[in-house]
């Protein structure tokens, strides 16, 4: 009986050290990385109807370089290929130094004449965007994109 209890409770900790192993180092990589550190950010457009291809436009003729003086650093962009979605939503990431780097540079963007001259230009005949959606992601652990 007394030996029956000793190895209950050499089995108890032993469950209880693994247990306690296991759920911090869970939490150390479901825990998002620092967001003192690099972020990304994913953004996806609605185009008001009609209006997708003069918004793929703005971007491959004017907003891409606009991306670049501002150190905006597109990872990719994407087309939804499933209806609706496809008739009127671009998708792209962009990756930031950090969250403050992307507050500055998006502001710097917005105040560039630039990109006020490309806005009035291309919306002369009504505004592109019906929606703009904006998330901010920090990459986890495992993830191969850093």
């Amino acid at each position: 009986m007394k030996r029956n209890l000793i190895g209950i409770g050499i089995a108890c900790i032993v469950l209880t050290a693994i247990g306690l192993q296991y759920s911090s180092s869970y939490a150390a990589a479901a825990a998002p990385a620092a967001t003192a550190g690099r972020v990304f950010e994913l953004r996806i457009y609605t185009a008001n109807p009609g209006k997708l291809d003069a918004m793929k436009a703005r971007f491959q003729n004017s907003i891409l370089a606009l991306f670049k003086k501002h150190n905006l650093e597109v990872v990719g962009f994407w087309a939804p290929t499933d209806a609706p979605d496809s008739a009127n939503k671009l998708v792209y990431i962009l990756a930031h130094a950090s969250r403050a780097a992307a507050d500055k540079n998006w502001q710097a963007f917005k105040d560039d004449p630039e990109k006020i001259k490309v806005w009035a230009e291309t919306e002369k005949d009504g505004p592109i965007n019906q929606k703009v959606e904006s998330i901010f992601m920090t990459s986890l652990p495992w993830s191969p994109i850093k």
